[in-house]
């Protein structure tokens, strides 16, 4: 329902194969994908200014300078997947979507040193662009449904998302985990388990999570950076 990168639906369609995985593109990934050359060309260009320069270093001018040069030429004449760039001249997991924000972070020499392929990578998926709530109606009441839920995390930057996330947002999701199968995905950093527990036992609310099974996996950002990624599943 939060289809992101399409990753979950791609290896959904992978291990059932005969089954119908309907990919919710609802931020746009599929114009990411359509760029992938002018993506592939850009890095080329940067490969070429850093060629010498320390990989991992803190990148100063005049190389600097030549990168925004790039980025702003590559800006004025055409499309920009400023968040996958990110990964390559930027912290990990720190991500900008637009030139004007990009130019003021500091620059970090990790440009992906090969060409992006997605070739393949949707074939044989519904894709749809819509509100999960729609698409949420649309399945709800049939009976061989699973719902991938893979929400914006709460407490988490939110910011390559479309629209506006708050709290509300966050908890209105809960109401798709109400009598389906599903697959939620949270962290740690979220707090919503511990949220839904705490309303559960004051509040005499349901809890959403009451009966799902929960798996959690340690996982590193980087040096200074670490959360447990936690999937809670249930089958009705």
């Amino acid at each position: 329902m939060f289809g992101g990168s399409g990753l979950l639906s791609h290896f959904a369609h992978q291990v059932y194969p005969a089954a119908t995985v309907v990919y919710n593109d609802f931020d746009n990934y599929c114009e990411r994908l359509r760029h992938i050359p002018e993506t592939n060309a850009l890095l080329i260009k940067l490969r070429g200014v850093l060629e010498c320069y320390p990989g991992g270093k803190l990148i100063t001018d005049p190389h600097r300078s030549q990168v925004i040069d790039l980025l702003s030429d590559a800006d004025r004449n055409g499309f920009v997947d400023y968040i996958t760039l990110s990964s390559s001249l930027m912290f990990s997991m720190k991500y900008k979507t637009d030139l004007k924000s990009f130019i003021k972070e500091a620059f970090y020499n990790n440009v992906r040193q090969s060409d992006y392929s997605a070739d393949g990578y949707l074939d044989g998926m519904r894709v749809v662009r819509e509100d999960y709530k729609i698409l949420f109606a649309r399945y709800r009441d049939r009976s061989n449904v699973v719902f991938l839920i893979d929400p914006p995390y709460l407490s988490t930057d939110a910011g390559t998302y479309s629209g506006h996330w708050q709290l509300k947002d966050y908890l209105d999701v809960l109401h798709t985990l109400k009598d389906t199968n599903y697959f939620y995905f949270t962290s740690n950093k979220s707090s919503i388990i511990e949220l839904c527990s705490w309303l559960e036992k004051n509040m005499r609310s349901s809890n959403p999570f009451a009966g799902a099974e929960k798996v959690e996996i340690n996982t590193t950002v980087n040096h200074s950076s670490k959360y447990v990624d936690i999937m809670l599943w249930k089958r009705i």
